[in-house]
């Protein structure tokens, strides 16, 4: 299978786009109406390129049961391994902070900890938890030849999540929809259906780019509409996002060399590490600027930017450093994300 770097080229600005949206404040109007809401393919396009690479492996492999499970016991071990770090963080904070540890297990549920990701501060862990969860539903209908089937119903799954995030104003579901059934499973599904079937050769390259350039400007159109004028509350996806996500993988997907031999699609390989990482390093430089009476520094735009600089440059090292020294634990070669 001929290697795609475009996928790992726009990971990069996914990651950074990530890490922008959890370090510049809600309340920034520069950093909220403009970054915020452009920065919401990230997760989206994680989910998708997992089921397009997915997909033309399994495809194509003599055994798909054996990869699948080969898959999905990487992506729990790093669940797992994520969810432990972040356990023993909270912990050590707790004991240091002098807070009920009790309240705090209490968190730790059955539902939180194997579906919704919660229970610690690692927050962005639900990602992981229902790529697993969508991997796993994909699969079973993926033997069962019914993907086309699954992509409708996920993508009425996904229109219907939308009442318990961005839409809420108009009608709000009574349980939290990110999660695998509500937003990762469709894009997960999506990404799968562009391996499978083959159909992402109708339009041009540069068709697909200005189609996502336009759809991420109705995106934070449709962010100011609900927030500002309507004043409904923070919202994360919405309609438009389906369609800059399915346009900007389409672009990538007929675009496979872009980005070959640069190093932030070196980096874009490492999103996943990033991602896991960045949050640990976002209260590490909370925690030191309030130490150092820095307290208000988080208003300041030029704060934010370094703020984000600062988060990425050390999550990325320090996944870095992780690998290597599991290289040499292990003596074995580093596999590839």
């Amino acid at each position: 299978m001929e290697r795609n770097y475009a996928i790992d080229f726009i990971k990069f600005f996914a990651i950074l786009a990530v890490v922008v949206i959890h370090t510049f404040p809600r309340d920034h109007q520069f950093g909220y109406f403009i970054l915020d809401n452009v920065s919401r393919f990230a997760v989206p396009f994680f989910f998708a390129a997992s089921g397009y690479l997915f997909g033309l492996k399994v495809i194509s492999h003599p055994d798909s049961l054996e990869y699948y499970k080969r898959y999905i016991t990487k992506i729990l071990k790093i669940y797992a391994s994520w969810l432990l770090f972040y356990f023993c963080y909270d912990l050590i904070a707790i004991f240091i902070i002098g807070e009920d540890v009790h309240q705090y297990l209490q968190g730790f549920t059955a539902a939180n900890l194997l579906y919704y990701g919660k229970g610690t501060s690692g927050y962005q862990l639900w990602f992981v938890i229902a790529l697993a969860w969508s991997i796993t539903v994909l699969y079973l209908f993926f033997r069962l030849q019914k993907i086309g089937l699954l992509l409708i119903i996920a993508l009425c799954m996904n229109i219907a999540g939308l009442f318990g995030q961005s839409y809420s104003l108009f009608c709000e579901l009574p349980l939290p929809t990110r999660d695998a059934a509500f937003i990762g499973l469709f894009y997960t599904a999506a990404g799968f259906w562009f391996a499978y079937s083959r159909i992402h050769r109708r339009f041009s390259k540069k068709t697909y780019l200005y189609l996502y350039f336009f759809f991420s400007a109705l995106q934070a159109a449709e962010g100011y509409l609900m927030e500002k004028v309507l004043a409904a509350s923070h919202g994360e996806y919405f309609l438009s996002t389906i369609f800059l996500t399915v346009s900007l993988f389409l672009f990538a997907v007929n675009h496979p060399e872009l980005g070959k031999g640069l190093g932030i699609t070196k980096i874009g390989g490492n999103a996943l590490g990033i991602y896991a990482i960045h949050v640990f390093f976002i209260d590490m430089i909370d925690i030191a600027t309030a130490k150092l009476g820095f307290e208000h520094a988080p208003q300041n735009g030029w704060w934010n930017m370094v703020d984000t600089f600062l988060v990425f440059t050390l999550s990325y090292a320090a996944y870095q450093f992780l690998q290597a020294a599991k290289i040499r634990l292990r003596g074995s070669p580093k596999e590839e994300e």
